[in-house]
């Protein structure tokens, strides 16, 4: 098969503010070319974020902007299929596009996650990250890495390719259909809270969304959004808490008590290691628009 795998790491919860770039290039299967770049995002560095992936203010300094890089981007993805694991990569390259006024990325995006849960039934409904997959199949790598991530969701391709004989297009074609065609897509709502079930055909399902701040659209419309794509809705942050989606505004740099006490919450769970990822609401109805 002949492909792009790409990933992307984040400055901050807002997914424009991109600061490494990897790409790897599959032809028959077999890697051909590779790239990686730290990029300058104009942008502050939240402390959890570079908890995570380990990349300082201090270390883009001298690195590109994506303005730099885009058009050498825009080339070698043009008219290409390109893989990244769930839709968050495909959304930061969306959205830095947006933040300089560039033109997006014109190829065929495949999401290995979706993938993976058409082809192993234990990821079939939860657990599907990349990190989960990758150690079912015996592939080792750096995560949070945005080259080894690439690597990696290019190995789930190929390991999936194996075990079902699908070719590419049949991948294209098997993403746009049901991971069981006797699933019931139904989402039960709870009428006195924000609480939702997920539709299990969902491509988050399995994710668990907790929203917080000031939201441009109201909190029940965005749940039943978020419950649509297959997020479990909660009210409040807990160790089960995967996603927790803050107000445009609420998700610039604030001190302290400045934050609310769901931010701050999921802070603290992630400095214990637990696998809590925050965005803005911007880039959530984005990951609305783009999910199936």
């Amino acid at each position: 098969m002949n492909f792009i795998a790409i990933d992307v790491e984040t400055a901050n919860p807002d997914m424009g503010s991109i600061c490494q770039i990897g790409w790897v290039r599959y032809e028959n299967d077999c890697i051909n070319d590779e790239f990686t770049s730290y990029i300058d995002p104009e942008d502050y560095f939240d402390p959890w974020n570079v908890a995570i992936h380990g990349i300082t203010a201090e270390m883009v300094k001298q690195s590109p902007r994506f303005p730099q890089i885009h058009g050498d981007l825009s080339r070698i993805l043009k008219d290409t299929v390109v893989i990244c694991h769930t839709a968050f990569d495909r959304i930061a390259l969306q959205q830095a596009c947006g933040k300089y006024d560039l033109p997006p990325m014109e190829c065929n995006w495949l999401d290995t996650a979706r993938v993976a849960r058409r082809t192993w039934e234990d990821f079939a409904w939860k657990g599907y990250g990349l990190a989960n997959v990758c150690a079912h199949i015996g592939y080792e790598f750096k995560h949070h890495n945005a080259l080894d991530d690439a690597k990696a969701a290019a190995r789930v391709l190929l390991a999936a390719s194996a075990k079902t004989g699908l070719d590419m297009a049949g991948w294209l074609k098997r993403v746009e259909q049901p991971i069981s065609p006797n699933c019931q897509q139904s989402v039960r709502r709870d009428q006195q809270s924000i609480r939702r079930d997920g539709n299990p055909e969902g491509d988050f399902y399995g994710e668990v969304i907790v929203f917080t701040g000031a939201l441009e659209i109201p909190r029940r419309t965005a749940a039943d959004m978020a419950a649509q794509i297959g997020c479990q809705v909660g009210s409040g942050v807990t160790q089960e808490t995967t996603l927790l989606v803050v107000g445009n505004q609420d998700a610039r740099r604030l001190a302290g008590n400045e934050k609310s006490s769901k931010h701050r919450k999921a802070e603290v769970l992630i400095s214990k290691g637990f696998p809590i990822r925050i965005l803005t609401e911007s880039d959530f109805q984005e990951l609305v628009k783009l999910s199936h």
